[in-house]
């Protein structure tokens, strides 16, 4: 049986019909909107992704690492990009998950929002988490909360979920001890003699809510005088305490290979909290991607967005959030 070039011509662009078809739906599966609450230059912004294959999804909040690190999980302190939070929120959406994660206060859109540095308090973050949670909770739209919180965010979360309960919670790469206890360990043999003792003294006054006038110019990133009303509000915070007072579904997740957060952090967390599922994933770094111990690869990662995120990563987040945020 013969065709005619027109005839083949009709059966080309129907299969391509098909296959634009086919990419819309796919696209379809990730329906992103802007999110904001507040008024006026007190607003935060974020971004909300709904998958477009189900109704009344749960929701998940990812909250944010320490420092400018903006709603993809992007920092103002890198070169290039990893976005390993906005990847984290399309993984969630294939699953059925819709997600917000937003800038926080000073940070990408949410920059005008920001307090003087003197003024900010960690429990401000604490208050901001709380926000959106509630707003969460009363949106009609979806058939629940969790939280998702990423290193310094999931001791915010940790936190905040204590006032504004949830279905869940999730802590990725997030510290077990206090962050004085974090920082005095990460520093003690990269400090000569003369700046350990100077680093011992702030930390020890800090921890002692008291304020330090002399700090040696190479110190001063860490430790500069307008961002210690900050650490004095932050260091008493010990999250061991913290997830102890925490009874609904939880998941610890640390890498093996995060060379900013151990697995000693993940093992205390789970130690104090029993009730926890821990995961520790093999070869995944702070950056929740496939990274070896090796540091110019480590660094290379934070400015890479075409690393993927770990795969046994994702397959055992989406099973603990259909087990326990699904409706049942």
């Amino acid at each position: 049986m013969q065709f005619s070039i027109r005839a083949c011509l009709r059966v080309y662009a129907l299969s391509c019909c098909l296959l634009f078809s086919i990419l819309n739906q796919a696209h379809a599966e990730f329906i992103q909107s802007a999110i904001s609450i507040g008024e006026g230059t007190n607003t935060l912004y974020g971004s909300l992704l709904i998958p477009g294959h189900k109704t009344k999804p749960p929701v998940i909040l990812l909250i944010a690492g320490s420092g400018p690190t903006d709603r993809d999980g992007n920092s103002a302190a890198m070169k290039g990009k990893n976005d390993s939070l906005k990847m984290l929120a399309e993984e969630l959406a294939i699953a059925g998950f819709a997600s917000v994660r937003y800038d926080k206060r000073g940070v990408g859109e949410s920059f005008a929002s920001g307090k003087a540095e003197e003024d900010l308090r960690f429990q401000t973050y604490v208050s901001d988490a709380q926000t959106w949670i509630k707003f969460l909770k009363s949106d009609p739209r979806f058939g629940g909360v969790a939280v998702l919180g990423h290193s310094e965010g999931a001791t915010l979360g940790l936190i905040a979920i204590q006032s504004e309960a949830v279905k869940a919670y999730v802590s990725v790469a997030g510290p077990g001890q206090s962050a004085a206890k974090i920082l005095r360990s990460q520093l003690a043999s990269k400090l000569p003699p003369d700046l350990a003792k100077a680093n011992e003294h702030i930390l020890s006054n800090l921890e002692k809510s008291t304020f330090v006038n002399d700090v040696p110019a190479p110190l001063l990133a860490l430790y500069r005088p307008s961002v210690q009303n900050y650490l004095i509000s932050w260091f008493p915070i010990i999250p061991t305490d913290e997830i102890k007072k925490i009874a609904m579904p939880m998941a610890i997740f640390q890498g093996d290979t995060d060379i900013q957060v151990s697995v000693s952090q993940a093992t205390l967390l789970a130690q104090a909290q029993p009730k926890a599922e821990l995961h520790i994933i093999k070869g995944m770094n702070h950056l929740m991607k496939s990274v070896p111990l090796d540091n110019s690869q480590q660094v290379s990662s934070y400015s890479d967005p075409n690393l993927e995120l770990t795969a046994e990563f994702v397959k055992t987040l989406v099973n603990f959030l259909k087990k326990n945020v699904l409706p049942k």
